[in-house]
Parts: C-alpha cells; sequence; structure tokens
C-alpha cells in the first residue's frame, strides 16, 4: 500500500527527513483503508507517545482482523497498561504465538513462567521459549539455554544448552556473551573466551571483566592483541531480536 510505503519512509528517513506527524498522517489513512501494517505502525507512534489509549485501540482493531503483529502488541499493552490485565494479554500473546509471532511467543512463555494472567506451567513455558528460539528470536535462545542448563521444562542437556547459550552470543546478547565466554574458559579455550568476554564487557556486563583479565594476563601480547582485534571487529549475525 502506498500510504503505508510513504509513513514508513518518513518514519525510518528513507529518503526523506524524518518526520513522525507526517509518518503519523500516512498510518492512520492507511488504517482507515483497512491495513493491518497501518494500524500497528500508528498504534506504536502513539504508544512512543504516550497516548495508550489510541495506541491500544489500534492494535485492537489489527488484533480483531487477524493481524499477529497487533494481537503481539495488544497483549503487550494489556501488560504494561494502568491497570494491567494479564488475562487479556494472555489471550491476545497467544493467538499472536499460535499465528507464528516469535515475540509473543517470548512474552507468551513469560507469562507462563510467572504465572501472570495463567496457572504457572514450567513446560508450557519452556515449549514457547524453545518455539521463539527456533524462530530466531534472542532472548528465546538464552532462556532455553537456561531450561535445558537446568531441566526445568525440557529435559536436562548440556549440549543443547551450550547450542543456545552460543547462539544467543553470537547474536549479541551480552550475558549470554559473558556465559558462553565462561563455557570457553573454562573449556581452555581462552583466545575465544576473552572475545565473548569483552564483547559482554562492552555491553555493560560488568562480571566479565575481572574474568577477562584473569585470562589476558595469561596470554602473550600477541595473543592479547588478536583478541581484542577479534572482538572488534565481530558483527552480531541476524537475528529477530
Amino acid at each position: 500500500m502506498v500510504l503505508l510505503r510513504y509513513g514508513k519512509r518518513f518514519k525510518r528517513r528513507g529518503g526523506v527527513r524524518r518526520n513522525l506527524d507526517k509518518a503519523l498522517d500516512s498510518f492512520l489513512k492507511g488504517a482507515v483503508r483497512g491495513s493491518t501494517l497501518a494500524m500497528v505502525d500508528a498504534g506504536l507512534i502513539y504508544w512512543e507517545r504516550g497516548l495508550k489509549e489510541e495506541a491500544i485501540a489500534l492494535y485492537q482493531k489489527a488484533a480483531v482482523l487477524g493481524d499477529p503483529a497487533g494481537q503481539c502488541n495488544l497483549g503487550i499493552s494489556y501488560l504494561h497498561a494502568q491497570p494491567q490485565n494479564h488475562k487479556e494479554a494472555v489471550k491476545w500473546l497467544y493467538q499472536a504465538s499460535i499465528g507464528g509471532h516469535v515475540r509473543a511467543q517470548y512474552q507468551l512463555a513469560l507469562c507462563l513462567h510467572q504465572g501472570l494472567g495463567i496457572h504457572r506451567n514450567l513446560h508450557e513455558a519452556a515449549k514457547w521459549y524453545l518455539k521463539a528460539a527456533e524462530g530466531g528470536y534472542v532472548r528465546a535462545m538464552y532462556n532455553a539455554s537456561l531450561c535445558y542448563s537446568s531441566g526445568v521444562g525440557l529435559s536436562q542437556s548440556r549440549r543443547h544448552a551450550r547450542k543456545w547459550m552460543r547462539r544467543a552470543a553470537d547474536r549479541g546478547h551480552s550475558k549470554a556473551q559473558f556465559e558462553h565466554g565462561l563455557a570457553l574458559f573454562s573449556e581452555g579455550e581462552m583466545m575465544k573466551a576473552v572475545v565473548y568476554l569483552e564483547l559482554a564487557t562492552r555491553s555493560g556486563e560488568t562480571a566479565a571483566t575481572h574474568v577477562k583479565n584473569v585470562i589476558l594476563q595469561q596470554l602473550s601480547a600477541t595473543a592479547r592483541e588478536r583478541a581484542l582485534l577479534l572482538a572488534d571487529n565481530w558483527r552480531a549475525l541476524p537475528s529477530s531480536r
């Protein structure tokens, strides 16, 4: 839809100066014409501006029309609304989850894990963490790793725990980078450990700094320089965030 394209150009500076007012206007026109994508994008701008009732109304329209992003955003909105409505949140997050929306799957898993709006069910929570992880959602990869490591909700598996921790680390999850760095250190992979611990440190994981410095003292000057250069040149793999 042309109006949706114009709205996104104004919002993302796609060849034009960023102008949220013009973006919102284009999205609202698209929403009136029935575009659920435009409804969701207009809702996002309203939410960012603190106009939560207007945002929720648009998410609701998109959700009822079956748009997974609208359902997900509506569910998340109910989690943060005043007052909160956990039951409605879970209802819409579930609808988005079965539609394949990975962020909704992760949020639904959190609700199941914490017992928000639904009976606490660690097995179901782990199932949705894993589903979202397989769909590329980084935070779900980290949580799936923790489930495999502890045996909570999933059969305990060191191999699967390491796999998902590494995947989360390679996609920029700072806690996963710290944990993966520690695992590499314990296996004697000093150079690789320094790279991940340095990345975690740069992302604010202060506990990684001490371990990294201990390892650096054991490396030659050349190895230290090489490890830090690898960290400088590191780029996160694509993900659904």
